[in-house]
Order: structure tokens, then C-alpha cells, then sequence
């Protein structure tokens, strides 16, 4: 039997039975755990001296020993070798339990494929917290709780709190413990926290027990053949052998564990369940566990049982010795603890820089710590430890992603995140219906959910859950499956608001699941109208009896000369095939709602998605609303992206798992409906924000050929203004990548990028005919990736604006230098870049190898008469330059003149310096006033002043000199604009 058999049920649910099949893998990272643990045998040691010491008698001696009709030298023979097969047999055991304690510890240590993102360092015991484990009874238990409402469960008062290791001490009334009942709603942390007492036995913190055997309720389910005990223990851990006749027999302390007993059907009536105290006697295992329980089979041994709230009253209160809560984080302070520990992990970031990576992550955990301190919403998200994993696993995808394509998607991040908490949940293992716990969430909190999105509210009141939870109620099995989801599930998904005025009523736990379920209601067909509902059931009925029906038809045709049941017949048959087709029509409803939310122009002027999900999180800095303001609209922009993601393969495979069901055919119309609305719709020219939208929903999407088809569309892409994070830029570069078509326009104006960024973007920018990167404080090192990007040979860039970025005397080397070898570039713009006489001296020196250049911008640069001479010369003998932009520099009336000349000397080089050219108006003013008006917000307002006043002054002087009327016309009019910058620059207006 393979080690994976072995360990098979000892699992937790949801994660332990899908480790399976990545253990071979893992092979390199048990052998870390078992070179790091500490101190792994302490168990077995002790285990080893005691029962080296045989009752505390010491053997007799050969002389004193007499026996009658015997030899006493063969009687001393037999002694000695009974002793020396004891001691072998006793150091065998101790061996066998070191052995057990590594198998585990490798076991339990193992990362799902979900924690594996964060990196090898993200171990069970580097980022455990321990949750709050109160104390309670089984009156408090059985408690009835109010109507649909968790307020009082939050408010419980404050019972004692109790630590893991103490559980099985003395109770109030001095009586030892023997019988544990751990229980939590899901997402309380109940697996993870038997993992890491697994984990701490096998490391020798846990000294209380020799012997630790885990079992999954799950596993012990799907077998109904009897075995014995022992047969099931050496079946799971073969190491036991030698160990397993000594239970019982022995002063052996062991610790059984029985994860997820919500799972077993167990009855503790001597009618369905007989008494059985004998290890070696097969039972079925559900017989196992009721004897365990009872104290009837190793009376001596100590049992710890994790279950659901709802199952806890199937052990009788008199076979428990402690009933135990687990809390999760009520404390915040162990919320931040958890975020402290996980965002500060080394190598979270996957950089090599440590003073980058240290400072990113301190900044994320006190960002959080003051959203935490606000008593915001998410505090009372985070009171379970698996939203406080979600947060994290948020972050690491929105702040560590470096990957083209990115390694994971938002909708992939959720849908993983309910496989760890739903991986083979069952609602309620005693209804026949077996219905997957993933499966009534979608039908009942996803209707809830979508009604929310329509009516775009995120707060709920308890009319809204009894009208989605009750009104379709008609059976007594789905009222015992809505007392169940009430009492395990519920306060997953839906939490009391914090916001004042509104404390009675509800929210979602986690903002954005709102719209996650939603999708899911929606793409899962649950979505239905009265015609498609009746019109599924009528459908299923008729094609069951059609056969039968053809048969009786054609005997009665046989019989009676009714010519007109064939006729029926037929019209039977043809019911099945309408219905199908109005199915059909149901997927493209699906696609039009998708289109229609993912472009609602209400949304054009909100922020992107991903930085709303940034700001839920982390907050938003600055002044707090007051309670009596009223509060934006609500906006749904993750809903449609949503509906793509969970549309993907892997998505759906996953879904799949949790009892959800998207067949390959229904994914296949969906998609095919949307290219005729999707599409179409983003032919429409969109505001950056909604733009980024569609770039995100197209990499959720995951479909290669569909984004190929949807980007060729796009010729000019518009993202200025839009923070371009990490994420965001891997994302551009993903969907764009999916072809390879020019691109007429890329506008990146203020969009936050650095050298990093045009790293990631350098196959996108390949393909730019014009590219805007102005205001994105872009320096030296930025301007060499902008130099290896105009020396590519398939280059298309032909013009670059670069205009208000810190380039200076170094940025302006690289750019000449690319100035020297590139073969596409006509138009350039460095206005505004801190280049200096020296920086333009660079760039004259390299101008005269360039072929192609038509235009120059060298507009407020600080340039002296020199320089400005220097560059204007240079292009007088340029075969193509014939623009050269030098106003707002530092050039005087005499290189003014000197430049007129000079202009004047060669048609077609034109320098313009002002609004003037000579005795007449430049015919380049409106140009040089827009600029100025553009790029106002980020010049310094005090020198643009006194550069407009020159202007003014200069207007006016060459008014004077001017004696033609149409001439002092067009003088008046440019002053005019002058005076009015310079009015609404000193009143604070522009």
C-alpha cells in the first residue's frame, strides 16, 4: 500500500483528501520539515522509558527460583528470553511512533495548491494564530436562537476562554476529560486548527499524549464493511503495527481524533448501535466511533471530535466531557497579528529587493491595521480566520503580481477560496437529497445576491432573508436544510452592518462575494423566469413517459380508428425540442446582462475595479463622511467580470468540485451569444476606467480566442489617469499580447508608470504607432528600457511624447543614443523633462544620424542662447526635421532675433520660441497656449507667470510696431487669451 494510501483518512475535510495526489511532488519539502522540526520524538521517547520499566518489579535471580517437575536453568532460560523479546518488542514500538510522528508531520505540513502562491515560506507554523476557543455547555448549545438573525451569536457574553492544550483538563467538578466536542461554524479555522495540533505533537509540544491518530469523518463515511480497529488503524498508519496490540493493554496515552463528525450518521441507541468492547472485532466504523465515544471500546483513551454547530447534538451531552467553541479572531488584535505575520513573510513579493519588499509590506499591514482600528466592516469580516486568508491572498494578487500572463485571476482567487471551505461539504448528511452545501449557497444567498445587484443595495433587512430563504419552502426536508445552513453557514456569508442607523440589518461578510454569487446564480441558470421554470418541469416529465407513451399510442391506434393520437404524439414530442430552445435563448439572455452591466455608463467615471477592491480593504485615507451625508450609489462593476471569470475552465472545473455544474456546451453558447453583444458594445469609445474594466474581464475570462477577436477591435487604447499597479500593467500586457496587431494609439498620460512598468509593457509598446507617456515621473532608468524599445527592429513607434517626466542630462544620453538608431520615430516630445543646455547638446550631438525625425519638442527646459542656437542649427541640416518647439526656455530678446534669422534664412525649419514672429502673430499660438493650458496642473505656476507676462509684454511691443489693422486685430485677440490665463492664474482658477 502506497504512503498516500496510508494517510488517506486522516485528512480534514476540504483539504486533507485533495493532497493526495500532489504528495510525490512534495517529496523535497517533507524532508525540510522533518530537518527543521523540533524535537520530533519527545512523544515516543517518553513513551519508550515508560513501558521499558515493567511494573517497577525487578527480575529474580536464578538461585532463589524453584519449581517442581522442572529445571530451573530452563525456567531461568525462558524468563530471560521473554524480558529480551519485550525489550525488542517495546523498542520496536518506540521506533514505530517516531516514524508516525515524521509521516505526519510531513503529512499535516503540506500546503494545498492554494497556499502554495505565497511561497515555500508560508508554513503552517510561520503564519499560525491560534483562534479564541471559548468554553460552553450544551444548554447554550441548544439555545434557541432568534429568527434569522446572528446578533445575539456576535454578542454572546464573554465565557471563559480556554487554550488547545488545556482542553483536556479537570472540569469544574474535578472529573478528567476524556471526551471533547471542538465545534464552529465553517470558516472558524476548526481544520486548520487540528492540523497545527497535529503538527505541534509531531514537533513535541504536546507532551500530554504518546499517540496521536487523526481520522476524517469523511473518509470513515464512504465505507460500511465491517472492520475492526485495529485493522482500520495499521490500514491508515502502517507505522502502528508493532504499536496497536499494546492499546489498551497498556498505560499507552492516546489521542483520538475525528475530524468533521457532521458527516457520520451515528446512533447511539443499543438498538442500532451494539455495545462493543473488543479492538480486534469488526464493526462498521460508523460502530467504531460510537463505541470510542461511549467509553466502551479504550475507556482510557482520549478523543477529540470537531464538528458543526447543528451536528453537535448527535453525541448525547453525557458521553462529552467539554464542549469547546471555536471564535475565530473576535479580538482584533489577533486580526492584526495574522496580518503581520502573513504580509511580512519573506519572499511574499517574489523580488529580490529586501529594502523594496520590506517597505511595500509594512506600509500594506499599517494601512490595514488603521482600517481595523475604524471599526470598519471588515473587521467584522475578518472575526474568521478564512476571510482574513482571503484578504491577504487579495493583496498578494493586487500588490505581488510580476507575471505575464498573471498567475491567478480575482474570479480564481474566490472560487478557490470556496473550495477550501466547501470541498465536498454536504449540506446535511442526513437528507436524502445530499444536496452539495456549494449548491444551496448559489440557489438561496445568490438569489439574495442578485436581487441586490439589481436593485443595486448592499444592506438587507430580515423581510429580504425570510422572502429569498422561506418563500419557496414546501417540504419538511428543506425546512431541516434551512435550519442547518442557518445555524453552520449563514454568518459566512452575512454579518450585522457596523454603519449607524443601519445595525439591524445585514450585509455580506466580504463586499465583493455579493457580486461573486450573484454571477454564480446568474451562469448557473438558477436565474429563471415563471415560463422557464414550469416550462423545465412539464419538459422533464413528458420526455420520461414518452416512451411509454408511444407504445400505449400505438396500441390504442390499433384498436380504435383515432387517427389523431399520432398527431398528439408528435405534438408531445415537439415540446422537449421548444423547450431546449428557449434554454437556448436563456444563454443569451446570460450574455446581454453581462454586456449590459459590464458597459453602464452610470459606471464610466468610477474608479476601476481593482483599486475599489484596493480601497475596500485597505481603506480609503482621508476625512471620514458623516453618518448624516448621504452615501454614493452603489456600484456593481465586479459583477459582470465575475460572470467571464467563473466561465473559465479552470473556474468551472473547480465549481464542478462543489457540486456546481457549468457544462462545456452551456460555456460555449454563452461565449458565442457575448461576441455579438460584448463585442459590439466595446466598439464604443470608453472612459480609461471602463476600459481597464474590460482589459480585467477579458484576462478573467481566460479564453484566448475570444480576447484575440475583442482586441483586434481596439485601435486606439485610452488608459491616462488610471493608476497602472504591477497587476494592472501584467494584465495590459496579457490581453494585448493575445495578437499582434499595430496599434494606432496607446495613451498612458499620468499613469504612474517606472522603469518596471515599461518592462512589462515592452511587447505592447512595440506595436504603438502613437505613444503618450508624459507626467509618469519617468527617470534615467526608465529612458534606457525607452532606448532598447526605439532601437528594436520592429519598432513602430512614430510618435513619442515624453513631456513632463524628470529625464535630465543622463535620460537625455539614452534617448540620443536611441535618436542615433531608430528608424520609425518622426515626432517627439520632451517638453517639460529637466534636460538643460547639456541634455539638448546630447541630443544635438546624435540628431544628424537620424533619418526620420519631423518635430521636436524642447519646450521649457531651461535652455539658454546657446543651446537653442546650437539645436536650431543642427536641424537646418536635418533632411526630414522641420518643428522645433523651444518656448517657455530661458532664451533673451537678442537669441530671439538670432533664431528669427535663422528661420528666416531657410524655409520650412521653424523654431517657435513665442506668439510672435517679427511684426506678426506666430501662426503657431493657439498651439503653444493649449499646451500651456494642459500642462499647467504640473509646471510651477509662479515661473509660467512670469513667462506669460513676457508673452504679454512682447504682444503688445509688436502691436505697437505693427501699422496693418488686420494684423492689430489678431495681436488684440492673442492678448486677450494671455490676460485671461494670467486672471484666472493669479484668482487660483486654472
Amino acid at each position: 500500500m502506497s504512503w498516500a494510501m496510508q494517510y488517506h483518512g486522516c485528512l480534514p475535510w476540504g483539504s486533507w483528501t485533495r493532497l493526495c495526489g500532489s504528495q510525490p511532488s512534495r517529496r523535497a519539502a517533507r524532508c525540510v520539515y522533518l530537518c527543521t522540526a523540533s524535537g520530533p520524538g519527545a512523544a515516543g521517547s517518553c513513551f519508550h522509558r515508560k513501558i521499558l520499566h515493567i511494573g517497577g518489579t525487578s527480575l529474580p535471580s536464578r538461585s532463589c527460583v524453584r519449581y517442581k517437575g522442572g529445571s530451573q536453568e530452563n525456567r531461568a532460560q525462558r524468563s530471560s528470553s521473554h524480558h529480551g523479546l519485550d525489550h525488542l518488542r517495546n523498542v520496536a514500538s518506540s521506533d514505530a511512533i517516531k516514524k508516525h510522528q515524521k509521516s505526519l508531520s510531513a503529512w499535516f505540513s503540506n500546503q494545498p495548491n492554494e497556499e502554495r502562491q505565497f511561497g515555500p515560506s508560508f508554513s503552517l507554523d510561520a503564519i499560525h494564530v491560534d483562534p479564541v476557543i471559548r468554553e460552553s455547555s450544551l444548554e447554550q448549545i441548544l439555545k434557541p436562537s432568534p429568527d434569522l438573525t446572528i446578533q445575539h451569536q456576535l454578542q454572546q457574553p464573554c465565557r471563559q476562554v480556554i487554550s488547545l492544550q488545556n482542553l483536556f483538563d479537570v472540569d469544574a467538578c474535578g472529573r478528567q476529560v476524556k471526551n471533547v466536542v471542538l465545534y464552529g461554524t465553517v470558516g472558524t479555522g476548526k481544520s486548520t486548527l487540528i492540523k497545527k495540533m497535529v503538527v505541534d505533537w509531531c514537533h513535541g509540544l504536546l507532551p500530554r499524549f504518546e499517540l496521536v491518530i487523526p481520522f476524517s469523518c469523511e473518509d470513515l463515511s464512504h465505507s460500511h464493511v465491517p472492520i475492526s480497529l485495529r485493522r482500520l488503524i495499521t490500514k491508515k498508519y502502517q507505522h502502528l503495527r508493532d504499536v496497536v496490540p499494546l492499546l489498551g493493554s497498556s498505560n499507552l496515552k492516546v489521542l483520538f481524533i475525528l475530524n468533521g463528525l457532521e458527516r457520520l450518521n451515528l446512533d447511539f441507541r443499543l438498538a442500532g448501535t451494539e455495545l462493543c468492547c473488543d479492538a480486534n472485532e469488526p464493526v462498521p466504523p460508523s460502530a467504531i466511533v460510537v463505541n470510542l465515544l461511549r467509553k466502551y471500546l479504550l475507556p482510557e483513551a482520549s478523543i477529540i471530535v470537531t464538528t458543526r454547530p447543528s451536528a453537535v447534538r448527535r453525541i448525547p451531552g453525557k458521553y462529552v466531557g467539554r464542549y469547546a467553541e471555536i471564535c475565530g479572531f473576535s479580538d482584533t488584535n489577533l486580526q492584526k497579528l495574522y496580518f503581520q505575520l502573513r504580509l511580512s513573510q519573506p519572499g511574499c513579493d517574489g523580488e529580490n529587493s529586501v529594502a523594496s519588499r520590506s517597505g511595500e509590506q509594512d506600509n500594506l499591514v499599517e494601512m490595514l491595521s488603521r482600517n481595523l482600528e475604524r471599526q470598519n466592516q471588515i473587521a467584522a469580516a475578518c472575526f474568521l480566520p478564512s476571510y482574513c486568508w482571503l484578504v491577504c491572498t487579495t493583496l498578494h494578487f493586487l500588490y505581488f503580481t510580476r507575471t505575464v500572463p498573471p498567475s491567478q485571476t480575482l474570479s480564481g482567487i474566490y472560487t478557490s477560496f470556496l473550495r477550501l471551505n466547501f470541498s465536498g461539504e454536504v449540506l446535511d448528511s442526513t437528507d436524502p437529497t445530499k444536496i452539495s452545501m456549494m449548491k444551496y449557497v448559489a440557489k438561496t444567498v445568490g438569489k439574495l445576491a442578485h436581487e441586490g445587484v439589481m436593485s443595486r443595495k448592499t444592506s438587507f433587512t430580515e423581510e429580504d432573508l425570510q422572502q429569498c430563504f422561506e418563500v419557496e419552502m414546501k417540504t419538511e426536508s428543506e425546512l431541516n436544510q434551512l435550519e442547518v445552513f442557518r445555524s453552520d453557514v449563514f454568518r459566512f456569508f452575512l454579518t450585522p452592518c457596523v454603519q449607524p442607523g443601519k445595525e439591524h440589518t445585514f450585509v455580506f461578510t466580504i463586499p465583493a462575494m455579493q457580486e461573486y454569487l450573484a454571477a454564480l446564480y446568474v451562469v448557473l441558470g438558477e436565474k429563471k423566469t415563471l415560463v422557464q421554470k414550469v416550462g423545465k418541469e412539464v419538459s422533464e416529465i413528458i420526455g420520461k413517459v414518452s416512451e411509454d407513451a408511444a407504445v400505449v399510442l400505438s396500441i390504442i391506434s390499433k384498436v380504435l380508428p383515432l387517427r389523431f393520437l399520432p398527431v398528439l404524439f408528435n405534438l408531445l414530442k415537439m415540446f422537449p425540442r421548444f423547450f431546449s430552445r428557449l434554454s437556448g435563448k436563456g444563454r443569451d439572455t446570460i450574455a446581454r446582462t453581462m454586456a449590459e452591466e459590464l458597459f453602464k455608463e452610470e459606471d464610466y467615471y468610477n474608479d476601476d475595479v481593482l483599486d475599489q477592491i484596493n480601497s475596500s480593504i485597505l481603506g480609503v485615507e482621508g476625512p471620514m463622511r458623516h453618518p448624516d451625508e448621504a452615501a454614493d450609489d452603489e456600484v456593481f462593476e465586479l459583477f459582470p467580470i465575475f460572470m467571464g471569470g467563473i466561465l473559465s475552465r479552470r473556474n468551472r472545473a473547480i465549481l464542478e468540485q462543489l457540486g456546481c455544474s457549468i457544462k462545456n456546451l452551456a460555456a460555449f453558447e454563452i461565449a458565442k451569444a457575448m461576441k455579438k453583444t460584448v463585442i459590439r458594445n466595446s466598439r464604443k469609445g470608453l472612459p480609461p476606467s471602463e476600459l481597464m474594466d474590460y482589459l480585467f474581464f477579458l484576462h478573467e475570462f481566460q479564453n484566448e480566442r475570444f480576447t484575440a477577436e475583442a482586441v483586434r477591435s481596439l485601435r486606439t487604447v485610452n488608459l491616462s489617469s488610471v493608476k497602472m499597479t504591477p497587476l494592472k500593467c501584467c494584465v495590459l500586457a496579457s490581453v494585448m499580447g493575445s495578437t499582434s496587431h499595430e496599434v494606432e494609439e496607446l495613451n498612458l498620460t499620468s499613469c504612474n508608470l517606472d522603469a518596471s512598468s515599461l518592462r512589462t509593457l515592452f511587447p505592447v509598446l512595440l506595436r504603438c504607432k502613437f505613444l503618450h507617456l508624459q507626467l509618469n515621473s519617468l527617470g534615467p532608468d526608465a529612458c534606457k528600457e525607452i532606448r532598447d524599445l526605439l532601437l528594436h527592429d520592429k519598432c513602430a513607434v512614430s510618435n513619442l511624447r515624453l513631456g513632463n517626466n524628470p529625464i535630465g542630462e543622463q535620460g537625455a544620453q539614452y534617448l540620443a543614443e536611441a535618436l542615433a538608431g531608430n528608424r520609425s520615430l518622426t515626432h517627439l516630445s520632451l517638453l517639460h523633462t529637466a534636460l538643460g543646455d547639456r541634455g539638448v547638446e546630447l541630443l544635438a550631438q546624435h540628431l544628424a544620424e537620424n533619418q526620420q525625425l519631423q518635430e521636436l519638442n524642447l519646450g521649457y527646459n531651461s535652455l539658454t542662447d546657446t543651446a537653442a542656437l546650437h539645436v536650431v542649427e543642427v536641424a537646418k541640416k536635418h533632411a526630414t526635421l522641420d518643428k522645433v518647439h523651444l518656448y517657455f526656455n530661458d532664451i533673451s530678446e537678442d537669441g530671439k532675433r538670432a533664431l528669427d534669422s535663422l528661420r528666416m534664412d531657410r524655409d520650412g525649419v521653424r523654431a517657435l520660441v513665442f506668439l510672435t514672429a517679427g511684426t506678426d502673430v506666430s501662426d503657431y499660438w493657439s498651439s503653444i497656449l493649449n499646451v500651456v493650458h494642459k500642462n499647467l496642473p504640473f509646471w510651477d505656476r509662479e515661473r509660467v507667470r512670469q513667462h506669460l507676462t513676457i508673452i504679454l509684454q512682447d504682444l503688445e511691443s509688436s502691436r505697437r510696431q505693427t501699422v496693418n489693422p488686420w494684423r492689430k486685430a489678431k495681436f488684440l485677440r492673442v492678448e486677450s487669451e494671455v490676460k485671461k490665463m494670467l486672471g484666472k492664474l493669479q484668482h487660483g482658477t486654472l
